[in-house]
């Protein structure tokens, strides 16, 4: 029995919308896209995505917790100024990682919703501290975490309060190395019975194969999963990070557009932006 309050439903019908931007809320009937690659590593590779693919909000990481230390670790400040201008230009919110609470005004100042990744899950400084910020917060489920310290981890950033608290299933750890983690499916289900909070679906660090992105995609929409955060990119292969799962972006666009059956059958709907060209320069 989780001995969480905040984040635990006082009654069967009790949801919190969290509100990306004016446009853009989770939690409500309509389900969320949020898409982009793992790693922003230039300006025209982020404006190819936003004038390409139709989502509701673009993703990218500009502070990477990397397994090596030898690995790319990012544009920092440089890729968040990227991410700024293409919000401005594009009109799309914007979600990237934060990893220190060092890093939270700088990162605040230019995106829309800050994201936990799962290594930092049980960082209770950096949740403490998030609690206090004005913004939208993307909490992953660590990769062995249990349900009940999911919801415990987003109850640290509730009780320090900020109620804008979205929770994202991203796969866990396994003894099958078939796929990178194993996709539970169960937790979305089981989360949106037990918290008022909405539930997203990471089917890309799930498995870690662009060929299984599409069908757990639609079966995250099915089992209730109020949006998916995917990864995309112009050029996969050449993608400096996680490149095994990222889609092109034309991949990304049919699958976008294969949700809106499934969403349609579950009493819920897809509202995608309209692409256009930018009004104003960089």
């Amino acid at each position: 029995m989780l001995d969480a309050n905040l984040a635990n439903k006082s009654h069967p019908q009790q949801r919190t919308i969290v509100q990306l931007s004016e446009q853009v809320a989770l939690g409500d009937r309509e389900i969320v896209i949020i898409g982009g690659p793992c790693t922003v590593e230039s300006l025209a590779q982020m404006e190819a995505v936003a004038s390409v693919v139709p989502v509701n909000a673009l993703r990218g990481g500009v502070y990477k917790p990397r397994t090596s230390p030898y690995a790319f670790q990012g544009l920092g400040v440089e890729g968040l100024e990227i991410l700024s201008s293409v919000r401005r230009r594009y009109g799309l919110p914007v979600v990237t990682e934060v990893m220190a609470i060092s890093q939270i005004e700088t990162i605040a100042a230019h995106a829309d919703m800050l994201q936990v990744g799962s290594r930092n899950m049980q960082n209770f400084d950096l949740l403490k501290a998030l609690g206090q910020v004005d913004k939208p917060i993307l909490l992953k489920r660590g990769l062995s975490a249990t349900i009940e310290e999911f919801v415990m981890a987003a109850e640290y950033i509730l009780s320090h309060g900020n109620s804008q608290v979205v929770l994202c299933e991203r796969g866990i750890r396994s003894f099958d190395t078939y796929t990178r983690n194993v996709l539970d499916l169960g937790a979305v289900v089981a989360l949106k019975q037990i918290t008022h909070l909405p539930v997203l679906v990471d089917p890309s660090h799930a498995t870690g194969k662009r060929e299984l992105i599409p069908d757990l995609s639609r079966a995250a929409i099915a089992a209730g999963a109020d949006g998916l955060i995917i990864e995309c990119h112009p050029e996969p292969e050449k993608s400096v990070s996680d490149a095994r799962q990222a889609l092109s972006l034309e991949t990304m666009v049919e699958l976008i557009q294969s949700l809106n059956e499934i969403a349609t059958a579950i009493g819920r709907q897809i509202h995608l932006p309209k692409l256009q060209v930018p009004a104003m320069a960089a």
